[in-house]
């Protein structure tokens, strides 16, 4: 592509290479009018003449040879330094004697030069990827919360006093675990998430059982339906309700191809996976809740205000903003 500043585009060479070929125009007055040098109106002239109209495209400007590039033995032995030990360029210059400038040039070409680019297990270059419209995958997952006792948890009060709003819940409801300790609960978020557009559906329950999970799903499926929306794939961990014959039939029964993540890499699942976190820091501990009854109400709303307003970084925008322009909602 054509430089801002350039003074030929490929349909003016054209044009002055017909003149000049086509029309036999004198170079000069062809380069004269179209306002360049005469060297480079006889340059497309020429090429005009070898190579015909194919010939006025750009081309790269990388020289045929590079005496002075790194070595592929040198740039292997840098990139190995980088994934093994997650070296800077500082210190590979220093290992292999050369210019931090120099290693650093290679670490872009590989696009490896910044740490969150490299998978902390592997070593390896994280792979992003993106499937290509809503719904033609969602992610599924569940997350625990322990529930807050009434009159406020350890987050925003002292541990003795949260310990102390416990006891008084248990006297009043009598619910106690073993050795006759509190029992407050823990809340399972059911969270399904679409690859594409980030848009979210959230259901809190009591369990984290198949048939919960397959309700959840099934829920969800005609929730993104309603929105234009048809779920295609399913992609969950290795969890027991995940891996039952009744989610496996229930899949079959809602024509959706379900898969699994490897065991041991959530990093498959990395979309809902930060969504948790991005739950966390802004639901369910974003502010002081005197019970889990308060909470609990306050997830419709911040679910909206994730799903319409707030601006998601990898996509630029809220994440129903992907939704919002699907063929056919505006016929």
């Amino acid at each position: 592509m054509s430089h801002a500043n350039a003074a030929l585009t490929p349909r003016a060479r054209l044009r002055l290479a017909r003149l000049v070929v086509d029309d036999r125009w004198p170079v000069i007055v062809a380069a004269k009018m179209f306002m360049v040098s005469p060297v480079t109106a006889r340059k497309w002239a020429a090429r005009y003449r070898a190579e015909g109209a194919a010939g006025m495209v750009d081309r790269s400007s990388r020289p045929r040879s590079m005496p002075t590039r790194t070595p592929p033995d040198v740039v292997k032995r840098i990139v190995r330094l980088r994934w093994r030990r997650r070296l800077g360029p500082v210190q590979i210059g220093g290992e292999l004697g050369l210019p931090a400038s120099t290693v650093h040039a290679v670490l872009v070409r590989a696009r490896i030069n910044r740490l969150s680019h490299i998978d902390r297990v592997t070593g390896e270059p994280i792979r992003r990827y993106e499937h290509p419209h809503p719904g033609s995958l969602i992610h599924v997952d569940v997350t625990k919360f322990g529930n807050i006792p009434d009159g406020g948890g350890h987050k925003f009060l002292s541990r003795q006093q949260s310990k102390a709003n416990a006891r008084d819940q248990a006297v009043r409801t009598g619910e106690r675990g073993r050795h006759y300790r509190p029992l407050i609960g823990t809340a399972f978020l059911h969270t399904v998430i679409d690859d594409h557009s980030r848009v979210a559906y959230i259901e809190v329950c009591a369990d984290e059982k198949a048939v919960t999970a397959i309700g959840v799903l099934e829920r969800a499926v005609t929730w993104f339906a309603e929105r234009g929306v048809t779920v295609e794939r399913v992609l969950s961990d290795n969890g027991s309700a995940y891996r039952s014959h009744a989610w496996k039939d229930a899949c079959t029964q809602l024509g959706i191809r379900h898969k699994r993540t490897r065991p041991y890499r959530p990093q498959t699942n990395g979309k809902i996976e930060r969504l948790h976190r991005t739950l966390a820091d802004g639901w369910a501990y974003a502010r002081f809740y005197s019970s889990e009854t308060e909470r609990r109400a306050a997830l419709p709303g911040w679910l909206h205000f994730y799903n319409h307003h707030r601006t998601h970084s990898a996509i630029g925008g809220p994440p129903i903003s992907r939704l919002n322009n699907l063929p056919g909602h505006h016929n």
